[in-house]
């Protein structure tokens, strides 16, 4: 690692996400745009991108899925994690009434562009969607911000019984001025179609593994381009083009 990438910073409190995850809150800061990521590294384990779910205090959400994630949602308060970044291109805002969608993690990644949002005075909507209720991540943050978000889960055991696009058919009904999505990308695809069907401008934010970040090593393929480099933010259009 050239001396000077990675910035460390300290954990100053570790909330846990249900059985999901964790959300990592340290004492530093990285000035970003809402959908950017940082790459996470742990010497010795290994590095990955995260969203960046708040710029001060810098802040990433952690869905536990592997071993690296594991190690990371087992820091406690005063451990210390390695930072570099921001990257990526992330979310525009269109108009002042706003539709966010995530699922499972994808909450993260909507998080900071609703902050935004609010701070411009806009209106904005959250729709948080999940398998199951101890899946849901961040409702506690968008309750902090002022928003009540709506829940949507595949089981019932919170809110809707159902997707969060189904949970999201009263909002959409409003017609708002932009629709932004991030979570799984079956959902992603049908957010974008729907969006399209509705003539709706709509953004999605797109996962993918990166081993870089720089657009070099070009482990994150989506369609022609590259996620990292190129988004992970992109115009629904432009999504459903790459993955056709």
């Amino acid at each position: 690692m050239a001396e000077g990438i990675h910035r460390v910073v300290r954990v100053a409190e570790a909330r846990r996400e249900g059985r999901a995850g964790v959300t990592l809150i340290t004492d530093g800061a990285l000035p970003a745009e809402p959908g950017q990521f940082a790459m996470i590294w742990l010497p010795g384990v290994e590095e990955r991108p995260y969203t960046i779910v708040d710029d001060a205090p810098f802040t990433l959400t952690v869905a536990e899925v592997g071993p690296f994630s594991a190690a990371l949602t087992a820091l406690a308060p005063g451990d210390r994690l390695w930072v570099r970044g921001p990257y990526g291109h992330g979310f525009t805002l269109t108009g002042r009434r706003h539709l966010l969608i995530g699922g499972g993690s994808g909450a993260a990644s909507l998080a900071l562009l609703a902050r935004r949002a609010l701070a411009r005075g806009d209106d904005v909507t959250a729709v948080l969607g999940a398998r199951s209720a101890d899946l849901l991540m961040l409702p506690w943050l968008y309750d902090r911000l002022g928003i009540a978000p709506i829940l949507a889960t595949d089981d019932g055991s919170a809110g809707h019984h159902g997707t969060a696009l189904d949970a999201a058919a009263g909002a959409l009904a409003t017609s708002p001025d932009g629709i932004y999505a991030c979570g799984p990308e079956p959902m992603l695809r049908a957010v974008a179609e729907h969006a399209r069907d509705l003539g709706i401008p709509c953004q999605v934010s797109v996962e993918r593994v990166m081993r870089c970040g720089l657009g070099v090593c070009g482990q994150c393929h989506c369609g022609d381009r590259l996620v990292c480099a190129d988004g992970p933010v992109f115009g629904a259009g432009v999504y459903l083009e790459a993955v056709g």
